[in-house]
């Protein structure tokens, strides 16, 4: 028997669906699954990777995380979402991820861990520490001055400058502009000029 191309689909398409309506299917079969998110709160937050800001929705059902889509609504991401964002469901319910801060003594081999008040106060006192160490109030600089008869000259002359040299800070391209702001008033305030931000954009 000689069938064309265009036969061999009628008899196969024929085939499926006398297939289909003769097996029929059951109201249970056809019943739709539940949504994962029914009676979930819902909550809008920014993802934390990079500088780009996407808008994310969480799901939580008792406190856990259930869900994580992008959010439609936001003009940066429009619902979409990146590999790394979209893994963020694996970092929040992922057992092996730390929940407490470890910390290894100098000349320690092993790490232990510590509860967040004692880490805290730790970072406290290393920061004091080193400012009032590296403090400066006054430092000398060279400045040109004239002279009656015209000529330039170099004096060394002693300038305010209250500032630190022993501590450097790294801003995180996931904070917003508002944390930005406080934190430069933070680390201002400590007299920091070495002071650096990560954003890509």
């Amino acid at each position: 028997m000689d069938v064309s191309r265009r036969d061999f689909l009628k008899i196969t398409g024929g085939s499926l669906a006398l297939g289909s309506v003769s097996s029929g299917f059951s109201p249970g079969e056809a019943a739709a699954q539940e949504l994962r998110i029914k009676n979930a709160k819902q909550t809008t937050t920014v993802c934390p990777y990079c500088s780009v800001g996407c808008s994310i929705l969480i799901h939580t059902i008792d406190g856990k995380v259930v869900n994580v889509e992008g959010d439609p609504d936001s003009p940066i991401n429009e619902g979409s979402l990146c590999p790394k964002g979209a893994s963020l469901f694996q970092m929040v319910n992922n057992e092996t991820r730390l929940t407490k801060p470890l910390y290894r003594a100098p000349g320690a081999l092993e790490w232990k861990e510590v509860e967040w008040e004692w880490a805290l106060d730790q970072i406290a006192r290393k920061v004091k520490d080193t400012r009032d160490k590296t403090f400066k109030s006054m430092a000398k600089s060279t400045v040109k001055e004239k002279k009656p008869d015209g000529t330039e000259v170099d004096v060394e002359k002693d300038f305010i400058v209250n500032r630190t040299e022993g501590i450097a800070h790294v801003g995180s391209a996931a904070m917003d502009n508002e944390e930005c702001y406080l934190m430069q008033k933070l680390v201002r305030s400590w007299g920091l000029v070495y002071i650096e931000h990560q954003a890509r954009i």
